[in-house]
């Protein structure tokens, strides 16, 4: 096992992890509106917003006015690995609004409000329980903000009536596992804005071709 990075941990201190994850469980709306509203309308919200952020991600690596005004205004809520120059590292903000374009484009709308849902509350309640309180430390993670993690999710999935009970666990406990590790290939750090919601959403959409396939065409119909 790799060491742990200290620095990697302890960079954010509590006050700013909590405004950085403030700004993260504000991407609750997303799900909120997609339940609403069509795929069709949610694809045409999201791809602007996407390619917005997108685009500051790439200006602000090669154009040094941009960069400037990047790290002045987030360095004090990025992580290590997002202010030490790598460049093949997108931020937060883009790889959230890339899992919500991917997931209304390629799964059931019900389980891509569930899976984003979850990132959204459950990875933000994650970082601040295990931030605070996270004595039992693996890795760079802890059990304390796992099981806040895997709590809120089982929450959600009671909260949406149309996930069969049991695929909603399986889904919550995947999301977790996968929450609790840095996923990379190769030198390239996986974003958890990206492998939860889409680890989760592929595991569940595969549950149900399994065991319930006459529910999915249901689940994606959109209002």
């Amino acid at each position: 096992m790799a060491p742990v990075n200290k620095e990697e941990i302890d960079r954010l201190e509590l006050r700013y992890e909590v405004a950085r994850k403030a700004i993260h469980l504000s991407s609750l709306s997303i799900p909120v509106i997609y339940y609403f509203i069509t795929r069709e309308l949610a694809l045409l919200l999201l791809l602007p917003l996407f390619a917005g952020f997108f685009l500051v991600d790439l200006l602000k690596n090669f154009v040094p006015p941009v960069s400037k005004w990047y790290h002045k205004t987030f360095d004090s809520m990025l992580r290590t690995h997002e202010i030490k120059g790598e460049k093949n590292h997108l931020n937060g903000a883009t790889c959230i609004t890339m899992s919500a374009l991917l997931l209304v484009l390629f799964f059931p709308k019900i389980i891509a409000i569930a899976a984003f849902s979850m990132v959204a509350v459950s990875d933000t309640l994650a970082a601040i329980i295990g931030k605070a309180f996270g004595k039992h430390r693996f890795g760079q993670k802890s059990i304390e903000g796992s099981m806040a993690f895997f709590l809120s999710a089982l929450m959600i999935m009671k909260l949406i009536p149309e996930i069969n009970p049991g695929i909603g666990f399986a889904m919550a406990l995947v999301a977790t596992v996968t929450e609790s590790f840095v996923l990379r290939i190769g030198s390239f750090r996986i974003d958890d804005n990206l492998s939860i919601p889409l680890v989760s959403a592929t595991f569940g959409t595969l549950c149900y071709m399994l065991f319930l396939p006459g529910t999915l065409a249901f689940f994606s119909i959109g209002l």
